[in-house]
Parts: C-alpha cells; sequence; structure tokens
C-alpha cells in the first residue's frame, strides 16, 4: 500500500519518479480500510528534503500510511517558503485534540545549544507530554532523540571532541527485538552530529533498552520496555549525497570539517559515496510500523 499525501506536495512527484507509490486524497477515499495516521514534526530547516527522505523509508510497506506534517508555531525558519509551510503543514494547536498512530520527531541544527534555550523548547516539550497519551509509538531521530531522552528522562546530552560524522558500523544489541528484525548482526548507518546522548547514562536507566550500537559512534537504537518511544540517534534516512552537500557545504563556508567516515571512495570527495545503510534503513520503518505501530495501535483512533 502507498504513502498518502496532499496531491501538489513537491515530494510526492519526486518519489513517483523513482516508481514509489505515493497516493493522492482523491485515490485513498476509495479505499475501505483504516490507514496509519502517521504524524511528522519536521524541525530541519530544509523540510522539503526531509519530507522526501522519510517518506520514501516509511514506503516499504503494505500498509497504507497517511502523513501529515508538522511545524513549529513558535518558530518559523527562513529556509523553507512561507507558501509551502502554509500549504503543507500544521501546528500543534490544529492536532493536540487528536489521536495518531505513529509520531516522527526530526533531528534539528540546534545541538550545540541547551535544550531550554532552544526557541521552540517549550512548544516541543508540550508535544512531547501529548505523545505519551496520543501516540502509539514515538521515533526521535538525532537531536530529536537527545531532546527526547532528555525529557522523558533526564539525560543530558554531551558534547564531542570532534563531529561524528559520517558511515559508521553498527552491532545488533537485542536480537529477539521485532524492530531489528531482518537486520545482519552488522550494518551500517549515517551520523551527523557534534553532540551525544552518552551511553553509559543510557544503560543507567531500566526503563530502556539499547538495541543497536557501534563502537565508535555509541548508542544508534535506544527504546523503552513498550516500543513506545524509540529514539534513533543517527540518520538511516539520509539519501546517497546528504553528506556529501553537507560536507561541500561547510567547506565552501570555509568551516573546518573532516571528510566523512567511510563514506567516499578512497575517501576522494571527488569520487561518488556507495549507497551502503538503505536496506537496514528500510527494515528498520518497516518493522517500526508494523511491530509498534500497526500491531498494537486500537483500530478506532477515538
Amino acid at each position: 500500500m502507498p504513502i498518502k499525501v496532499q496531491s501538489n506536495l513537491p515530494a510526492k512527484k519526486v518519489l513517483e519518479n523513482e516508481n514509489i507509490f505515493i497516493m493522492d486524497e482523491g485515490r485513498a477515499i476509495q479505499q475501505d480500510i483504516r490507514p496509519l495516521q502517521i504524524v511528522i514534526l519536521n524541525l530541519m530547516p530544509l523540510k522539503e528534503i526531509t519530507e522526501v527522505q522519510l517518506l520514501r523509508s516509511l514506503s516499504n510497506t503494505p500498509l497504507q500510511v497517511d502523513v501529515t506534517f508538522l511545524t513549529t508555531a513558535s518558530y518559523v525558519g527562513k529556509n523553507t517558503a512561507a507558501s509551502h509551510l502554509d500549504k503543507f503543514y500544521l501546528t500543534f494547536e490544529d492536532v493536540k485534540h487528536q489521536k495518531f498512530d505513529g509520531l516522527i520527531i526530526t533531528g534539528a541544527p540546534v545541538e550545540q545549544m541547551k535544550f531550554e534555550d532552544v526557541t521552540y523548547w517549550e512548544e516541543l516539550t508540550r508535544i512531547m507530554e501529548w505523545s505519551k497519551s496520543n501516540i502509539t509509538s514515538t521515533m526521535h531521530i538525532c537531536w530529536g532523540a537527545q531532546a527526547g531522552l532528555y525529557y522523558h528522562y533526564g539525560i543530558e546530552k554531551r558534547d564531542l571532541e570532534n563531529k561524528m560524522f559520517g558511515i559508521y558500523w553498527h552491532q545488533v544489541k537485542q536480537r529477539k527485538s521485532p524492530l531489528l528484525r531482518g537486520f545482519d548482526d552488522c550494518f551500517l548507518a549515517p551520523h551527523s552530529r557534534h553532540t551525544e546522548a552518552p551511553i553509559d547514562k543510557i544503560k543507567e536507566k531500566e526503563e530502556l533498552v539499547i538495541l543497536a550500537d557501534s563502537e565508535e559512534a555509541g548508542a544508534l537504537i535506544v527504546s523503552d520496555q513498550t516500543g513506545k518511544q524509540i529514539f534513533l540517534m543517527g540518520h538511516p534516512e539520509y539519501d546517497r549525497l546528504t553528506l556529501d552537500e553537507e560536507y561541500k557545504r561547510d567547506k565552501g563556508k570555509g568551516l573546518e570539517i573532516a571528510i566523512p567516515k567511510n563514506y567516499y571512495p578512497d575517501d576522494n570527495c571527488n569520487n561518488q559515496p556507495k549507497l551502503t545503510w538503505r536496506s537496514h534503513a528500510n527494515a528498520l520503518y518497516t518493522n517500526w510500523l508494523n511491530y509498534f505501530v500497526y500491531q498494537v495501535t486500537p483500530y478506532d483512533l477515538l
């Protein structure tokens, strides 16, 4: 089954060109099923790029998924056109009385700020509190994962000496977890961050389970005991060229940035990067939708 989005969402055309089945509202209303209702709080500055990445990740499932995009009311970025936000995005006030099957909270380029100094922190905490009663399962990504671990469990993030930037090997630690069904023992995933949620602090919390980690990059996938709150420290949804664009952008600005690890063949930025993490990324999101959303969500959300 497909992802359902608004008919004129720009990401729809991008994904259709990749032969990914995207359904608009007109066709969806003819389907005699109850689709999953997924809400995405998109905190990234280039929202259209993140839309494509996440919709692609959610598309590899036989389930029909209806997606609602949220943005913050307390902060409006300058990198996405206001017309795009007005047409395709809602705010928390628009949905706070609704229930959803799943919620995704993306990363954000504010990781080196104190959480409380982030303009929309208070709004985000209201959304995370709301998720406890109105969402079947929430997936937090990168800074969103650090924010979630801080809000729900009091785990402070920690600055890294050097940016975690590249493609890193990870090990499955909980083979029986449905979230990791189909995973190899070792797998690759992208990271791009200046901070981390310390793995030793995560291990101190009896409510949390580390499902996959890396000797070099630390924890990657963390869950509470029920799967209602899942924390993803990296960016499996990234495209082939996402790290390439970030690296060359920062180099062009004269910023100090190391070449991404395990990314360019021969560590030569003129070589096209190998896409080495997509299959596990697809499995991760498919497993989340199936085992932690669809299998446990009530048929009647109301």
